[in-house]
């Protein structure tokens, strides 16, 4: 029996970047979306992966993802992620208000509306995961894990909360220099060990789960050589009580971040390492090297969200394949449906580019902002 998987049936966009407007149903199996750069491919994509992170996957602020001269943007979708659910999502420029409907209902908190749609986005961008500073792998922790655990999520949550607390003390003490203020300080101390304690061991246990996986799917991409995969703490992560080892270790700090205004010690300033033979991916992996290893982390990405949800999240293809070689693209795609590639919506700048494998999907044009044709 085949597995349930996610897919958007609706999509509905108001002054999102450059789509005036937008109404268009999306087939059960995905679609291909073709067109030059520019025209609005990765905007869709963006649009899309909304529904699952209510921010931009691009980083950018809401206000900047509003068409320009206009009050907000409107989104508006139905999903079945296996169960059907209509979200909307508005942003208001006056006040910069975000406002978020989940089956009607106006959401509070935007945390109970977060990962609605369980999707996963591929694109040429995400060679960062291994090539870029650690605070690209600790984003990809930290929505993956989120968007898979409620109580990761509360944890995330919480630590940020306590921390820029802790950091404002600090600047505040540094500042004024008062032994006082750090009274102010170790006070966020306890909720950072405990909540960061909680965190140190979501990404430990996962790293432990699928380094196996990811040195595997590495090898099946093509790419020879002992790959490791480890998750690189500050404290230690087999100690028996994590939570009094970062209480210790925020304590025998806390001069040292008096003095520059900044906690020093947390999952804040974990990485995720990637080393192949021994050598770090990061300084010393080709691009060729790099590429193949991001692309296995978004798999494993693909795995945690389909285990967590009971159904194979939605794949949102920009353009990945584009520095790869005929065999390397076909052999990521054959992994990619070995992993269970579910509903497909793929963004390439001309029909030539759709990977052989991916040719049936319905295919609809982009120019301007506008979806000019659907066709199967």
């Amino acid at each position: 029996m085949a597995e349930p998987g996610a897919r958007i049936v609706s999509l509905s966009l108001r002054d999102f970047r450059n789509f005036e407007r937008l109404e268009m149903d999306f087939p059960s199996e995905g679609l291909a979306v073709v067109g030059d750069n520019g025209q609005g491919k990765t905007n869709l994509l963006e649009a899309a992966y909304y529904l699952s992170l209510l921010r931009s996957v691009r980083g950018a602020r809401d206000a900047d993802v509003a068409r320009f001269d206009t009050d907000g943007f409107f989104i508006d979708a139905r999903v079945c992620a296996p169960d059907a659910h209509e979200i909307s999502i508005g942003f208001e420029r006056a006040g910069r208000r975000k406002r978020v409907r989940r089956d009607g209902a106006v959401v509070d908190r935007l945390s109970d509306a977060l990962g609605t749609l369980p999707a996963v986005m591929f694109s040429p961008t995400d060679v960062e995961l291994v090539s870029g500073a650690p605070s690209a792998r600790r984003r990809f922790f930290d929505i993956m894990l989120a968007l898979s655990s409620r109580g990761y999520l509360q944890a995330l949550q919480r630590y940020r909360a306590a921390l820029e607390r802790r950091n404002a003390a600090l600047r505040d003490a540094a500042r004024t220099g008062a032994q006082v203020a750090t009274s102010a300080v170790d006070v966020w101390e306890p909720p950072l060990a405990e909540h960061g304690a909680t965190l140190i061991r979501a990404r430990r246990a996962w790293v432990k789960q699928v380094a196996g996986r990811f040195a595997d799917r590495c090898a099946a991409i093509g790419e020879r050589g002992e790959i490791e995969l480890r998750y690189e703490t500050n404290v230690n992560p087999n100690a028996e009580s994590v939570e009094q080892m970062l209480a210790d270790a925020l304590a025998a700090k806390r001069a040292t971040d008096v003095r520059y205004g900044l906690t020093h010690v947390g999952p804040h300033r974990d990485d995720l390492r990637l080393s192949l033979d021994g050598r770090e991916l990061r300084e010393f992996g080709s691009a060729g090297q790099q590429r193949t290893a991001a692309f296995a982390l978004r798999t494993l990405e693909a795995e945690t969200l389909r285990d967590a949800r009971g159904a194979s999240p939605v794949f949102l293809l920009d353009d990945p394949f584009a520095e790869l070689d005929a065999g390397r693209a076909a052999r990521v795609l054959g992994l990619l449906r070995d992993v269970g590639l579910g509903q497909t919506v793929l963004a390439v700048p001309r029909d030539s580019d759709i990977p052989k494998e991916l040719t049936t999907l319905p295919r609809c044009r982009v120019e301007r902002g506008r979806i000019l044709s659907l066709s199967r």
